[in-house]
């Protein structure tokens, strides 16, 4: 009898040693995932607010697993291109909420520029606001050649009547950020009116050049769609 029960307590001792042990793997276990780090973006000097993202602002920081929150970014494919919506704080991770890609508003270096009538030759029936072009001087006395080196933004382009030229029932710039190339390709096809004025956002410097090209009336230019529109990590620069 004592010795059924000696061999039931001794079970009985190694099963709860056997949970117990367990027990303390899955804590241990647990705890080591917690450690674990993850690679996340910051950037490695203050951003202000209206800034645009370059890849040469950003750094990558480890953080602890468990401090990970959805949102922060992890590729600076991601950030790169990106205006800062809020200032940014260095080593603060990044996060996709405060930062924005297509906005019309011109960044701190920029302001926006009506394109006067006689300085154009030609606009690419095809552009809308939030699109990317490429800017083109020709003139009788001088070779024709790009005049930025980078894609300007356009902050709107207007009909004869003042209004802005999109599809009323696919807006160009809701596809866009969506990223549906097709609804962003039938919005095209189905605007409202023929280009008449178009808005660039240009920095002080490229509307100096440019004004100084095209207000003799020798030189015009050639405002041309660029695929840079659909390519999210295009960024603008300064000539």
């Amino acid at each position: 009898m004592n010795r059924k029960r000696n061999i039931v307590i001794g079970l009985t001792a190694a099963l709860l040693s056997a949970m117990l042990v367990y027990g303390i793997y899955v804590l241990q276990l647990r705890q080591v995932r917690f450690q674990e780090t993850v690679t996340i973006l910051v950037p490695n000097r203050f951003v202000s607010a209206g800034e645009r993202i370059t890849a040469d602002m950003l750094d990558y920081k480890r953080i602890a697993r468990g401090s990970y929150m959805t949102g922060m970014l992890m590729n600076a494919g991601d950030a790169v291109g990106l205006e800062a919506v809020i200032p940014l704080g260095q080593d603060e991770p990044l996060l996709a909420w405060k930062m924005d890609r297509y906005r019309l508003q011109p960044d701190r270096t920029q302001s926006t520029f009506q394109i006067p009538k006689d300085y154009v030759l030609s606009i690419s029936s095809g552009i809308r606001a939030g699109d990317k072009v490429i800017v083109y001087v020709s003139g009788p006395n001088a070779s024709s050649s790009r005049l930025f080196e980078a894609p300007a933004v356009v902050a709107s382009v207007k009909s004869s009547a003042n209004v802005e030229i999109d599809d009323p029932e696919n807006p160009n710039l809701l596809s866009m950020a969506s990223g549906d190339k097709e609804s962003m390709y039938a919005s095209r096809r189905n605007a409202n009116g023929m280009i008449d004025t178009i808005n660039l956002n240009l920095t002080e410097a490229q509307w100096l050049e440019l004004d100084t090209l095209c207000k003799s009336g020798e030189n015009k230019l050639v405002i041309a769609y660029s695929p840079a529109s659909l390519d999210v990590g295009e960024t603008e620069s300064s000539p």
